[in-house]
């Protein structure tokens, strides 16, 4: 275990605040999570997106200090193992839950944390009290714009000819989003959504006798999920970038407009994929909100 401390002010009290990155050995993997704040409940679990990791969330670790705050790294990302079998994110998700002894919980998550998030609540209701979703509606996204479709197939070659650097720079259109050049984002956040890929890819990349890298086991998919939309009655909050690709958005706009619990859409101007990132007050003010009306 790794503590650092912190001091929260509250109502002129100091408050002593410990983050701890902790692994566990569950069944049939290793699984690395932060783990910040009291034990009040509810917990608040932060999901990262595809080929990055939990340190994507370390704007959001200390600022709901009445809450239990864990960012969470999936299989194949940051300090959790690599996939040996079948598996589903979800599944991942509710077992770390029941070993830390954490009934509820309000699941936050951006891309693939976001997909993971509503799949929570399709395939094991009870466990999330509330949902926070990112760019993305649900785990089976649908993209029909060209500009993402041309992304994908540039990204995909960049994999296949084994090219780190042009993998990661095509990789980084979703950080500067559709509609503004990479040159507008904080270089901070640039620097770390690339620290994250190349980690992601040299900690977690086999490479076969050619040399090339071998695809990951990817997780088994959850399916039906927008048909099946009408069964979430938890509150579900949306986080739109105003930079992030039109069918990222518009998915996040369905998502809202599905469920059958409250729901509310929030867009956060100036950001893309990242809005936790790049406009973390606007982003944590509306995770706030949730939690004081949840």
């Amino acid at each position: 275990m790794t503590p650092w401390l912190s001091y929260v002010t509250r109502h002129d009290t100091l408050v002593v605040m410990i983050s701890t990155t902790r692994t566990l050995d569950l069944a049939d993997q290793r699984i690395t999570f932060v783990e910040h704040g009291s034990t009040a409940a509810p917990a608040l679990l932060l999901l990262h997106g595809g080929a990055v990791d939990r340190r994507m969330w370390h704007r959001q670790l200390e600022a709901f200090p009445n809450h239990r705050v864990l960012a969470v790294d999936a299989r194949g990302h940051g300090g959790s193992s690599d996939a040996e079998r079948p598996y589903r994110l979800c599944d991942d998700v509710v077992a770390l839950m029941d070993e830390l002894e954490i009934e509820e919980a309000v699941l936050v998550g951006i891309s693939m944390g976001g997909g993971t998030a509503v799949d929570v609540a399709l395939e094991h209701p009870g466990r999330a009290k509330a949902l926070v979703v990112g760019g993305t509606g649900t785990s089976e996204p649908e993209f029909t714009d060209p500009w993402v479709l041309r992304t994908f197939a540039d990204w995909k070659a960049a994999e296949l000819g084994g090219d780190l650097e042009a993998w990661v720079e095509v990789f980084q259109r979703f950080t500067a989003g559709q509609h503004r050049d990479l040159a507008a984002v904080d270089p901070e956040v640039v620097q770390l959504i690339g620290t994250m890929a190349r980690d992601t890819v040299s900690q977690h990349l086999r490479l076969g006798a050619d040399g090339l890298p071998l695809p990951p086991l990817p997780p088994t998919p959850v399916t039906s999920t927008w048909e099946r939309l009408g069964r979430i009655r938890i509150p579900v909050l949306a986080v739109i970038g105003e930079h992030d690709g039109d069918d990222h958005r518009e998915m996040g706009r369905r998502l809202a407009a599905s469920v059958a619990g409250p729901s509310r859409v929030v867009e956060i101007p100036g950001a893309a994929h990242y809005p936790n990132l790049e406009h973390p007050v606007a982003f944590n003010r509306a995770v706030q909100s949730l939690l004081d009306e949840s």
